[in-house]
């Protein structure tokens, strides 16, 4: 913790212009030698601007009018009041002229009274009156003028050295000394005026340093090329090196290192702290020779532009390396850099806002804060394409500095497509530190998948095996790229210098580009001969709607892409080809990863190897088959097939061992999956869907690793997939079982389902079955039972103890709800609307609350058909609002708020609002008008049962157990009731649910939360992804 100083003061700040850090006034024959040459001593090893007479002064020149100049360009002034002070009308003179500028000028004084009393100096007694009279009876006119300024600098805060540190001198100095190092901080000072935005950032990042605490601490500023960091450093290092015995910063550490070597920084650093020539032999001895000579030293070291861990290793080992109090400040584009050296903090530099950007913009651009008349949309321009970057700002201003209008928007409109060199180059410095598969993986992003979802562009780049897991992150710890909401983004100079990358030294001819992403340039090869091949272009991107009725384009394209040798990367977007246009003629053999819509690719040639196929995705095309034969793909990993039209079949999985997610969708011809696809081991998820041909489903013979089985909307599909008897123990790790819209039948639904032990979410919905002959209590980690349009369903089979999601609705034929949930400990979230009335409602809701009241932040909802008021909220409110009033003690006598509210059927969801209320009166008003049972049990009603814990609400910014009474309002509601749940309910409940420690737990869904209300939306989620 730091130590507080005799003289508790903020740091200077003075609008003067200064050329000194300090005046020293003293009477030489009593401390010239002794006090005042090491105090000068210890300012100058701080490197404090120090002004003393005989150091300072010019020979030949007057002393007098020097000394007053010398004060007036002083910050601060420190008088040294020693016994024969006053016997020098120069010192009094000083005196009174430091003291007429601390009035006019601002200068800071600071008296120290060196074995002298201060009542002594005040008063004009003792010795120091003795000495003082003999000068006043030889200056008679000025004597009035000395006298006040004794006077005055006697009353200032200062030191006595005689009772500080009981009185040893060196321990007095040092307390001086960072008194003056706190009252110089230039951190406040006109120094960074010119430092647009930064003053914040320096502050920030100052507190996180420390300064002043004990120990070692080191801190990290990373961030993008360009982005401020050597500026926020350097800014910060001229404010705090003061505050250290010695400093030193290092810039460009990485060009140094590579153009001198790592012993010449480290020879700079042991010269610039011993003040001497200092030789390194070897980078061993010179960390040792770092470590030795500043262990015991507080120091300050920065290290700019750091790239490589051996630097750091090199120049700043370890904490153990440097004195208690030393502070080391790093800056490098590499976050993990700094995670690896185990720095204590590490900083990310934010871009300049809006704000900030036109200021620093218009600094440069016009040299003053506001822009030029007619320039200000252009301005707004440049500020928009540089998005916050200082380098980009600066070097643009400077450019456009004194330039007409004409010139400013032909450089905006040069700047899409060929950027600013200096700012390539700067951005540029990053990803030339990558490896070689990191560069290709930065280009990919940045040409195709910025904006992309961050688990779509992985499936993607894995194909293209970049190793993405381990690759993005190298790339985000660098800044060249970030994630936000798990969207893959970077800045738009960063897309901008890898767009020059691939553009290379031929930016008009795309045929010499590495990657084809952009229409135009597809476009403008069509128009061309296609070249007889082409060994450059990797990667093409292509969505084109403009030359859909242009047959000529589209053979065109398909000639350039038949003589694309390297090419791994393809997907193409076009509206439906026309089902006679063929494809092209030859595929190269590197292709990792196919996704085309509406383009002619299929049957593939016959010279087609696709050995490292990855990923193949075709949609909306016209192509029979996908290929003839049995085709082996030993890599591919995902098959998609969607909107095939006239596809009649599959192909024979046999020739794919590693295929793992299989896709069908809507393929209305499609009559026949190819049976092998039952025996494969390597699929965990399969999805076929809306194809209404199929009329059967693969015998599962093998599928160990079955993670999702879904067919859904399949209506020919008659019978259940049959599982081979011997083999149904691997299918007991299967999460999700989705057969939506089969039409199954009583006898077509199997009881094999209830050995699905790993079973966690099953839904049957849009099924013709009356009944399930088998017992769902076997499937103990069930979560979601979508039972959604099963209309002939009688009654509900008995539910396993683990489920807490049931979707009943639009079953019409279900009546009672029975004892199905008997063994249910877990049941919070129940629809049964667009059904019957069911007649035992009560039971069940009085089941459910049980089960919340065991849990303390728990919720539960209940949505039944009909307009039925449940027991306890005679009478209800015609209204979408009421007010309840709350009895003392009501957080703690009672667990929660119960609400009944009728809504129309076709509401999905329930949106409550709580808030302060100032009523007196809740729902005895006479002017309330209530809800009738006879107003309708119709089925365009819905009742919705809501129960709020007191123990979810609590974390709430809005939570408050001083209220006294509670607004509800539920949007659309046509009647509504809310009153307080009995903690003594709870007595009679035994047991206490365990299912959330190993699966979903219910969360309120906030969307919004302050001090004056809380808004909740409540709704019964389909699937367990849809659950918050």
């Amino acid at each position: 913790m730091a130590s507080s100083s005799v003289i508790h003061s903020e740091p200077t700040s003075s609008s003067r212009s200064c050329k000194h850090d300090v005046f020293l006034s003293f009477r030489g024959e009593d401390t010239r030698r002794t006090f005042v040459d090491h105090l000068y001593s210890a300012l100058k090893l701080r490197l404090i601007s120090v002004y003393k007479d005989d150091e300072a002064l010019p020979r030949g020149e007057f002393i007098r009018p020097s000394l007053f100049n010398a004060i007036e360009e002083s910050r601060i002034a420190i008088i040294i009041f020693s016994k024969h002070y006053a016997d020098s009308s120069w010192c009094l003179d000083e005196l009174a002229h430091i003291m007429k500028c601390k009035e006019d000028d601002e200068l800071v004084v600071i008296p120290i009274f060196y074995d002298v009393d201060p009542s002594d100096v005040r008063k004009q007694q003792g010795d120091f009156g003795m000495a003082f009279a003999q000068q006043e009876a030889q200056n008679i006119n000025k004597a009035l003028l000395w006298r006040n300024a004794l006077i005055d600098a006697s009353n200032l805060a200062g030191w006595e050295p005689k009772h500080v540190a009981n009185g040893h001198e060196s321990r007095i100095i040092k307390e001086i000394v960072e008194t003056i190092v706190h009252r110089l901080s230039p951190l406040n000072s006109e120094a960074n005026e010119d430092l647009v935005g930064m003053t914040t950032r320096v502050q920030y990042l100052k507190s996180q340093l420390e300064i002043g605490s004990d120990g070692v601490r080191m801190v990290g500023i990373w961030g993008v090329g360009g982005g401020g960091k050597t500026t926020l450093a350097s800014s910060l290092y001229m404010g705090i090196s003061s505050y250290f015995e010695g400093h030193h910063i290092i810039e460009n550490v990485r060009e140094e290192t590579s153009k001198d070597g790592l012993k010449k920084l480290q020879e700079n650093i042991l010269s610039a702290f011993s003040k001497t020539d200092v030789k390194v032999h070897s980078i061993d001895l010179g960390k040792t020779m770092i470590k030795s000579m500043l262990c015991c030293r507080k120091v300050l070291l920065v290290l700019d532009d750091v790239d490589d861990l051996s630097q750091l290793e090199a120049l700043a080992g370890s904490h153990s390396w440097f004195g208690s109090g030393s502070r080391v400040l790093i800056t490098t584009r590499d976050a993990h850099l700094l995670r690896t050296h185990k720095v204590d903090e590490v900083c990310h530099v934010r871009l300049l806002s809006d704000d900030e950007a036109m200021q620093l913009f218009n600094k440069h651009a016009y040299n003053k804060k506001e822009p030029v008349e007619d320039y200000e949309t252009l301005s707004l321009r440049v500020v928009s394409y540089a998005a916050g970057l200082p380098l980009a700002l600066k070097v643009l201003g400077s450019f456009l500095f004194d330039k007409d209008t004409k010139a400013w928007m032909s450089t905006l409109d040069r700047l899409k497509d060929i950027p600013e060199t200096e700012i390539v180059d700067k951005l540029k410095i990053s990803y030339d530190g990558l490896k070689v598969v990191e560069k290709v993986l930065f280009l990919d992003i940045a040409c195709f998948f910025r904006r992309c979802k961050k688990d779509i562009a992985m499936e993607i780049l894995e194909a293209c095996d970049l190793h993405p897991e381990i690759g993005i992150e190298v790339l985000r710890q660098k800044a060249l790229i970030n994630i936000v909401d798990g969207t893959l983004d970077m800045h738009d100079l960063v897309q901008e210098m890898g767009h020059y990358i691939v553009r290379g030294k031929h930016p008009n001819n795309p045929n010499k580009h590495s990657r084809i992403w952009k229409s135009e340039d597809i476009n403008n090869m069509c128009l061309g001969d296609a070249p007889m091949e082409n060994d450059q272009i990797e990667a093409i991107q292509y969505h084109d709607s403009e030359h859909r009725h242009d047959l000529r384009h589209r053979l065109q394209f398909c000639k350039i892409v038949s003589n694309l040798k390297k090419l791994r990367y393809l997907t193409v977007s076009m509206t439906a080809t026309d089902e006679y246009v063929k494809g092209p003629t030859f595929l190269s053999n590197e292709l990792r990863y196919i996704a085309c819509r509406g383009y002619p690719l299929s049957p593939f040639p016959a010279s087609f190897q696709p050995m490292k196929l990855v990923v193949l995705c075709l949609k909306d095309n016209f192509q029979k088959e996908v290929w003839k034969g049995c085709k082996h793909l030993p890599h591919l990993k995902v098959l998609e097939l969607v909107g095939m039209k006239k596809l009649f079949r599959t192909p024979d999985f046999d020739g794919l061992p590693c295929l793992q997610k299989l896709t069908l969708f809507d393929c209305p011809k499609l009559e026949e999956i190819h049976q092998s696809l039952g025996s494969h081991k390597s699929l965990q998820h399969v999805n076929v869907r809306g194809c209404s041909k199929l009329r059967m489903f693969p015998t599962i013979v093998h599928m160990e690793n079955l993670k999702t089985l879904e067919i859904s909307s399949c209506h020919n599909i008659v019978v259940f997939p049959k599982i081979v008897k011997t083999r149904r123990q691997f299918l007991r790790s299967l999460p999700k079982l989705d057969l939506y819209t089969c039409h199954f039948k009583y006898a077509e639904i199997p009881s094999s389902i209830a050995g699905l032990s790993n079973l966690q979410e099953l839904s049957l919905v849009f099924n013709d079955f009356s009944r399930l002959d088998f017992s769902l209590s076997q499937l103990t980690r069930l979560k979601l039972l979508n039972l959604y349009h099963c209309e002939k369903l009688l009654e509900l089979p008995e539910l396993p103890s683990s489920l807490t999601i049931l979707k009943a609705e639009n079953c019409k034929s279900i009546t009672t709800f029975g004892d199905c949930h008997k063994n249910c400990r877990c049941l919070c979230q129940v629809s049964l609307k667009h059904g019957s009335i069911i007649s035992d409602s009560q039971k069940l809701l009085e089941s459910m609350l049980e089960v919340c009241l065991a849990i303390e932040n728990h919720y539960m909802v209940l949505q039944l058909t009909g307009a039925k008021i449940a027991k306890g909220f005679t009478p209800l409110l015609r209204e979408n609002k009421c007010t309840l009033q709350l009895p003392e003690n009501w957080c703690n006598d009672y667990s929660g708020f119960l609400m009944c509210a009728i809504l129309p059927s076709f509401y999905n969801g329930l949106t409550l609002t709580i808030s302060r209320s100032d009523e007196t009166n809740g729902m005895d008003s006479q002017n309330d008008v209530f809800w009738e049972e006879s107003d309708g049990n119709s089925v365009d009603k819905c009742t919705w049962m809501v129960y709020v814990s007191f123990g979810s609400l609590r974390q709430s910014v809005w939570w408050d157990q001083t209220y006294k009474a509670l607004s509800f309002n539920i949007s659309g509601c046509l009647g509504f009731g809310v009153r307080l749940v009995d903690k003594k309910r709870r007595s009679g409940i035994k047991e206490t649910p365990t299912i959330y420690s190993s699966g979903y737990t219910p969360t309120l869904n906030i969307q919004h939360d302050s001090s004056s209300a809380l808004m909740m939306y409540f709704s019964v989620p389909y699937s367990l992804k849809d659950v918050k």
